[in-house]
């Protein structure tokens, strides 16, 4: 990644130079990145445009160069040669004319830190434009508060949402046919309900040939409709796509297929959809629990039935514990919940839905219960959460 270097003529010291490529060596190795100095031709392609600021007497730089950076406009200071004032004269001429940037500014640490997260934040945003995702029947009539303008969604993130009949997806169901893997192998060897497993998987191919047929990058079902048209249920072919990288949800529910997306581009992760079910104040923690999770999260499982229903194919995982984010948004992007977390254990109460996982949440389960945004929430295993507050600082600024 190519980054504009600013100096006066009139800070003439050779170790100016050398102090910038220092830093991006350094901030390279800790992220990944490789950054080399541009010109101003080469870093105006870049996914943002990084600035370097060696001295003071560079505004006027800045300036010149303005309508040829891309926002956010990262400007980075050193500790030396009134970098830092003009980097703030800087960041107050782009926020008055209402122009994204970020000021990072500290050790070699900290900057390397944060021009990691924000360059994830970016890439995962630029990723999810032009994306098509999918919304199988309607959603279900519990979800009282998942109901937003769609168009939001197309203006904020370029994400188009392609509405779908429950009966479409039945006829495929009813077609009986999916088209067998190593993953659908090994299912069928648990030791389970064969028929059961079996019925499972032809939802899983009526899923797979509706996401074809739509282009769609992911989908959310009504699928507790399932449970009486075809007497099984949708949460094996969610387990099976979602470890293929296509985001598949319950119950219709748009937002926290949205926040699956955002944190699955985020992380790189698979992501868990689930419900919170339990909260211990005194230790910060809570559980969540739902029946279906991407298969490649777990260290181990075991088919079950759906817990509300009995009846169907479910997933029942143990997930390795450590660090962990959880994370939810409404629909329109305008409130969400993030915080840093650790998996504790995996439970395996029969009151519950069939992957149960208890965490401690590092916001505090305060600020979880008073931020309100649905009844589904998004888990990865890894902390991003930092990553997640960057995106929304994209969105926001």
């Amino acid at each position: 990644m190519k980054y504009l270097y600013l100096k006066s003529s009139s800070h003439q010291d050779p170790s100016l130079e050398q102090k910038a490529i220092d830093l991006f060596n350094y901030v390279g190795e800790k992220t990944g990145y490789s950054f080399t100095m541009g010109t101003l031709d080469e870093v105006k392609n870049e996914q943002a445009s990084v600035v370097y600021v060696a001295s003071g007497g560079t505004a006027g730089m800045f300036k010149a160069c303005l309508d040829f950076l891309k926002e956010p406009i990262i400007i980075v200071t050193s500790d030396s040669d009134n970098s830092l004032s003009a980097s703030m004269e800087m960041m107050t001429y782009i926020s008055n004319r209402g122009i994204k940037g970020r000021l990072l500014h500290g050790t070699n640490e900290e900057v390397a830190t944060a021009l990691e997260q924000i360059l994830v934040a970016i890439k995962a945003k630029n990723a999810l434009n032009g994306l098509r995702i999918g919304l199988i029947g309607k959603p279900s009539d519990w979800l009282i508060s998942t109901e937003f303008d769609y168009n939001i969604l197309k203006e904020t993130l370029g994400v188009e949402i392609v509405e779908i009949t429950m009966e479409e997806l039945v006829e495929e169901i009813n077609k009986k046919s999916y088209l067998d893997s190593k993953a659908c192998s090994e299912l069928m060897a648990q030791d389970f309900d064969k028929n059961e497993i079996k019925k499972a998987l032809e939802i899983y191919g009526a899923f797979s040939r509706l996401v074809e047929k739509y282009n769609l990058s992911g989908f959310s079902v009504r699928c507790f409709d399932l449970l009486t048209s075809v007497k099984n249920t949708g949460c094996l072919g969610l387990t099976l796509l979602n470890q293929m990288g296509i985001y598949s949800g319950c119950e219709g529910d748009m937002p926290s297929l949205i926040s699956m997306m955002i944190l699955g581009e985020i992380s790189g992760k698979p992501v868990f959809m689930c419900n919170p079910s339990r909260i211990n104040k005194e230790r910060d923690e809570i559980v969540f629990a739902h029946c279906t999770l991407p298969l490649n999260m777990p260290e181990s499982y075991k088919l079950d039935t759906h817990f509300e229903s009995g009846i169907g194919v479910s997933i029942s995982g143990n997930i390795s514990s450590g660090p962990a984010t959880v994370f939810k948004a409404t629909g329109p992007l305008d409130r969400y919940f993030v915080s840093s977390a650790t998996v504790l254990e995996s439970l395996h109460e029969k009151n519950l839905c069939r992957t149960q996982i208890n965490l401690h949440c590092k916001e505090g389960v305060e600020k979880f219960l008073n931020t309100p945004v649905g009844n589904h929430y998004l888990v990865c295993l890894g902390d991003y959460s930092e990553h997640v507050r960057e995106f929304f600082n994209l969105l926001n600024s």
